[in-house]
């Protein structure tokens, strides 16, 4: 790929986090491979956000053992890049930043992280989240933000044994989803701060957090789900298909 040459924050790269092994779905291949109807998990989450037309390049951090995503149609996408992850998934998408860093010719320009296994991303809340680039343009202060979804259920904190140990008050307490979305140096920044000091970094914006910063929650649709375990598999295709 080319310099990537980004004139302003109406040009977003997307970062796809793809080096995991899926061991949670009992499956003889990562579950970004999975199909479900007619096609892998990860070409229903690629074309969601090549569908965009803010979103001008797509990298996908792959696993170095990766022998799979070369032999999918959407592999010859002019717009993808694929780059090798690491061992967890903060050093995968740092990979992919520390990529995006030598090629990029705008120190503006902003990353979306979205995962691999989150095929049901709808239009709406994508274009929700973007509008925090938008909000940057106009000269307003912006650290980024994620797509979240409010807590509804009962929350219990366990001890060992499994036993409850107490009721969380769930007010205020949110699902962390994603796309995530930050400007590009900055979350490379934090990422590599925290990392070097062996933070325990679950997502992008614990990264940020880390670093004394508030990222903006955007509500998102409870439906943007994670295909996790094998029964995640029905729930996505049905939320596919009502798409």
């Amino acid at each position: 790929m080319n310099n990537l040459l980004l004139h302003s924050c109406a040009d977003i790269i997307a970062l796809v986090p793809a080096a995991g092994i899926g061991s949670r779905m009992n499956s003889d291949c990562p579950k970004q491979y999975l199909s479900i109807a007619g096609k892998t998990i990860i070409e229903h989450t690629l074309a969601v956000l090549l569908d965009h037309p803010r979103i001008r390049h797509v990298v996908i951090v792959l696993n170095p053992a990766d022998t799979q995503f070369q032999f999918l149609e959407v592999a010859s996408d002019s717009r993808i890049t694929t780059v090798v992850g690491g061992e967890q998934r903060a050093d995968s998408v740092l990979s992919g930043l520390n990529h995006l860093a030598r090629l990029t010719g705008n120190d503006n320009c902003w990353v979306l992280v979205h995962d691999a296994a989150r095929p049901c991303l709808h239009h709406d809340d994508l274009e929700r989240l973007l509008q925090l680039a938008v909000a940057d343009e106009q000269g307003n202060i912006a650290c980024g933000g994620i797509l979240a979804a409010p807590v509804r259920d009962t929350m219990k904190r366990g001890r060992a044994g499994r036993l409850i140990d107490h009721t969380v008050e769930r007010q205020n307490l949110w699902h962390a989803l994603t796309p995530q979305f930050f400007p590009l140096m900055l979350l490379r920044d934090c990422l590599s701060k925290a990392l070097s000091q062996h933070a325990n970094i679950t997502d992008e914006a614990s990264a940020l957090e880390y670093c004394g910063y508030q990222p903006v929650l955007v509500n998102g649709r409870s439906d943007n789900i994670k295909v996790t375990r094998p029964e995640d598999l029905a729930l996505a295709e049905f939320y596919l298909s009502r798409k």
